[in-house]
């Protein structure tokens, strides 16, 4: 959630790229509770494609759910959850291409 520190999820996301080989630096805010996070992979002498996304969600606080906003629930056939189809779901795409983007001609 916004109000929350992202640096769990960092720290993973870091490992898992250190894991194929990909260097990573972190940028903090100020009280150091939160990070981006910058990756780059192929070469750095010509211009590339960025891919950018977030962590955070925003709270649910006083909002109406009808399941609970922060577990993936199934209803009718539909999927529930605050965050499941924002950029989740991409950053978890576009890490699972990082073996894809190192085997390529970048």
């Amino acid at each position: 959630v916004s109000r929350e520190s992202n640096l769990a999820l960092i720290d993973y996301v870091r490992d898992y790229l250190a894991g194929f080989g990909v260097d990573s630096e972190l940028f903090f805010d100020a009280d150091g509770r939160k990070a981006n996070l910058y990756a780059t992979i192929g070469p750095s002498d010509r211009g590339g494609v960025c891919l950018s996304g977030h962590t955070d969600v925003v709270p649910a606080d006083g909002q109406a759910w009808s399941v609970p906003p922060f577990r993936l629930s199934e209803r009718d056939g539909r999927l529930y959850g605050r965050g499941t189809a924002d950029m989740k779901g991409y950053l978890a795409c576009v890490l699972a291409a990082v073996p894809a983007f190192l085997a390529a001609p970048l």
